[in-house]
């Protein structure tokens, strides 16, 4: 019997939607599924070479638990994305949560393969130089094909 596959697209380059993509993959991946995930858009972002820049917003995300209650006109203040991608950050670790650069390393050891939207690298003028080995270039059609033969197809 052929191995399950999953697909997923991965269209947001914050912290907290950066994690899903990848969790979901190394998961799939280890249970010996194969999994491509498309990245697009400003998903691109999780594929450059260090992932220092990433950074979650508490500006209109209120589902983002914060320790204290916080009114919005504080939220938009210079340095609270900074702020809130450190507590989080903070949090994840104390809690044992691997850090985005681990589990995008998990990913590419269980063989994950990233596709690149060649569309959007283009239309933002991105080098390829700008990200990591292993990441392959193309088109919609070039993803297309995998995720119409998927079990599973996830957009994120």
């Amino acid at each position: 019997m052929a191995s399950k596959k999953m697909a997923l697209i991965a269209t947001k380059g914050t912290l907290d939607m950066a994690y899903p993509p990848f969790i979901l993959a190394s998961t799939a991946a280890s249970l010996g599924w194969d999994v491509q995930i498309f990245f697009t858009f400003y998903g691109l972002q999780l594929l450059r070479k260090s992932l220092d820049g990433v950074q979650i917003s508490p500006l209109a995300n209120p589902a983002m638990p914060m320790p204290v209650p916080m009114p919005v006109m504080v939220q938009m203040l210079p340095g609270m994305e900074a702020m809130a991608t450190m507590m989080m950050k903070k949090k994840m670790k104390s809690k044992g949560v691997a850090s985005l650069q681990e589990l995008r390393d998990v990913c590419l050891e269980v063989d994950v393969k990233f596709v690149a939207c060649q569309m959007t690298v283009d239309l933002f003028e991105f080098e390829t130089s700008e990200f990591i080995d292993n990441v392959e270039y193309g088109g919609a059609a070039t993803f297309m094909k995998f995720a119409g033969e998927s079990d599973v197809c996830l957009f994120i």
